[in-house]
């Protein structure tokens, strides 16, 4: 165990806060699947337990590799890899995969492998990784929008648009995070207006674009308003079965919980081992258990706001904030469509739900972090910290 700790770097706080939340995520994962065993398999859940694992350990594994890479490393490779996330998004949405019957645009089958991908939660990194490179070179200085526009926005809301047509809620936290980030980096509060403006009028011509021609996006609109008016009607209708069906489970918890593996409510909830896992929490372990993996994220919000003031440049600040804040971010967020604080988003429990890409890109957010916190930097002036990739985003 001893010699383990030595190879790890980085906030050690964050290091347990991952550990206890992968941890944990084996109960509710193999509770959870069992009504997929009998839909889809020949009703073991041990294969969904064993699929999660090797999630689990492959996203460690990226973890690990990524932070031992000196974090302004990142400057340069979030260059490179925009255009290949551009690519993959225009792959994506002309030809994404189906899973499970879910929406057609959001994953890409990897050939030779059968593995799929959804490719949006990776374009989420590579965007936010890009914004904190640039927002740390224009710091201290006074910039026009016209300067801006090309390098920053362009790239933004070109992931945006291609992201916008099959998800929704993933645009919508990206371009919050975004807006969220450009904020604590100094941008001027003028031109935010701008994109402010901007973005709902890229919104409101995309709905009324779908409305229009309803073959081009076939029922994307008509989902995303029949999930805001469930939320806003009190009225039940056959489209809150799974609000419903997560309030029965919550409620049945109480305290302590029905106990691991004794919730009811998986077998009609569905997504109950990914969306709604966090209503089988609380079914198995109670209010308890709830409060608790939400003081594992809050914990985790914590250590990120110390990591990032602890930084010694402005870009492993913003990396920091970037990559890292969106991950509780979700995690709040998919705990409040559990208890219908919000809309149903179909955003996933961080290192919790099962799933491959998402576990995959939130091991490599947080192993960006874990390499900011490691301080494995030369301590020197961002403008000296020379290296080839970092030769290439100066000439880009």
């Amino acid at each position: 165990m001893k010699t383990i700790f030595q190879h790890i770097q980085g906030d050690k706080a964050i290091w347990a806060v991952v550990a206890l939340l992968a941890l944990f995520s084996f109960l509710p994962v193999y509770s959870a699947s069992s009504n997929l065993a009998y839909l889809y398999g020949d009703g073991s859940t041990l294969p969904f337990l064993l699929k999660h694992f090797a999630h689990l350990l492959l996203g460690f594994a990226i973890l690990y590799g990524v932070h031992k890479i000196p974090y302004h490393y990142f400057r340069g490779l979030s260059i490179i890899a925009l255009p290949i996330v551009i690519v993959l998004l225009i792959i994506t949405l002309s030809e994404g995969a189906t899973i499970d019957g879910a929406n057609a645009s959001r994953w890409i089958r990897i050939p030779f492998v059968g593995v799929t991908f959804q490719t949006s939660v990776l374009a989420s990194v590579v965007l936010l990784t890009y914004v904190a490179r640039y927002l740390s070179r224009i710091k201290d200085k006074d910039v026009t929008f016209k300067e801006t526009l090309l390098p920053l926005w362009v790239p933004v809301f070109l992931v945006l648009g291609l992201i916008l047509p099959a998800n929704l809620s993933t645009a919508a936290i990206i371009f919050a995070m975004v807006v969220m980030l450009v904020f604590v980096g100094g941008y001027p509060w003028k031109y935010m207006m701008i994109i402010l403006g901007a973005g709902a009028l890229m919104l409101t011509l995309f709905v009324l674009t779908a409305k229009a021609f309803p073959g081009v996006f076939p029922n994307r609109v008509d989902t995303w308003m029949s999930r805001i008016d469930n939320f806003t009607n009190d009225e039940d209708t056959e489209a809150d079965y799974q609000i419903e069906k997560a309030k029965i489970a919550i409620a049945s918890g109480g305290i302590t919980g029905l106990g691991p593996g004794k919730s009811i409510q998986k077998n009609f909830l569905p997504q109950s081992s990914s969306d709604f896992i966090y209503a089988i929490i609380v079914e198995e372990f109670g209010l308890l258990g709830g409060l608790f993996l939400l003081f594992l994220y809050l914990f985790l919000l914590f250590r990120l706001v110390i990591v990032a003031y602890k930084a010694t440049s402005v870009f492993g600040r913003l990396l920091v904030i970037g990559v890292g804040l969106p991950i509780v971010f979700q995690a709040l967020i998919n705990m409040g469509v559990a208890v219908e604080l919000f809309p149903v988003t179909g955003k996933t429990l961080p290192l919790i739900s099962s799933g491959g890409s998402a576990i995959w890109v939130t091991c490599m957010a947080l192993g960006m972090v874990l390499s900011v916190s490691a301080k494995r930097e030369i301590v020197k002036k961002e403008s000296q910290e020379e290296n080839p990739l970092d030769i290439l985003s100066e000439a880009i």
